[in-house]
């Protein structure tokens, strides 16, 4: 991978493959850049994609105190080494960080490709749990990063308490424990937009086309969620992906990302 240094001197690690337009993919809670290579082999095929550790993962620093502007400063960073523009495509929690970045940077950010942003802007689900944020930084002060895996599994998304003993069975629990002090940073980047109540009118202002997938199997609030953001910005466009839902980012690329193509090319 190359390396990159972020304007507060962070070295950002990251990869380049294919040619094109310049596409940054923008990966989420409990990975690195090889939780999105699916989509970003995918996107390689027709654009200039650029698939990067966000800070505190892989092979990029992780100075503290954590800020959640200075991934925004990273995604910049990286806008400027592939010409000064580039499209952002993320997934689930990632979203909110490629909507945020979007805003601040104007017109650097020419498109947004985000699939199933986990919006909770109803009480169809439950909103997430206060207090979130602290008790995922205290779990980690303390050494219990299971734990913290733990809590967000079955206090975030949901899961079943039953379905964790044989979660932590499988390879993938003890990656997801050694990422476990970015949860509280994505903690950080979601705040308000979980809480049950309507997205604020107030944080995003972004007049570059987005494209908001949804799996036609997704959960029913990820559906509320995207035509939520379509009710906030000017230039949202939402299409149902038939047959997928919220794993398709992962487990079906191909599929996500010619939807992103289509868009991008239109």
């Amino acid at each position: 991978m190359n390396t990159l240094t972020s304007k507060d001197g962070t070295t950002i690690a990251y990869e380049t493959t294919g040619s094109g337009p310049a596409v940054i993919v923008v990966s989420t809670v409990a990975e690195d850049h090889t939780g999105v290579t699916g989509i970003a082999a995918e996107l390689g095929q027709h654009f200039t994609v650029v698939n990067f550790d966000r800070r505190g993962r892989g092979g990029s620093g992780d100075p503290q105190p954590y800020d959640p502007a200075r991934e925004i400063d990273d995604i910049e960073a990286l806008i400027d080494t592939v010409g000064g523009r580039a499209a952002l495509v993320s997934g689930s929690g990632g979203c909110m960080l490629a909507l945020d970045a979007a805003s601040a940077l104007g017109p650097k950010v020419t498109a947004l490709g985000l699939f199933e942003p986990p919006f909770i802007v109803s009480d169809i689900r439950p909103p997430s749990p206060a207090g979130y944020v602290a008790h995922q930084e205290a779990l980690v002060a303390a050494g219990r990063r299971s734990e913290a895996v733990e809590y967000f599994m079955t206090q975030l998304l949901l899961v079943p308490a039953e379905w964790v003993e044989g979660m932590k069975q499988d390879p993938s629990w003890e990656a997801m424990a050694a990422l476990a002090h970015t949860y509280a940073y994505d903690g950080r980047i979601v705040e308000g937009t979980q809480d049950g109540k309507p997205l604020p009118r107030d944080r995003w202002s972004i007049e570059a086309p987005v494209l908001v997938q949804v799996g036609e199997n997704g959960e029913p609030f990820m559906h509320e969620g995207a035509q939520a953001l379509a009710g906030v910005l000017p230039a949202v466009t939402v299409e149902v992906l038939p047959g997928l839902d919220h794993s398709a980012f992962w487990m079906a690329p191909a599929s996500v990302a010619e939807s992103v193509r289509t868009f991008l090319t239109r």
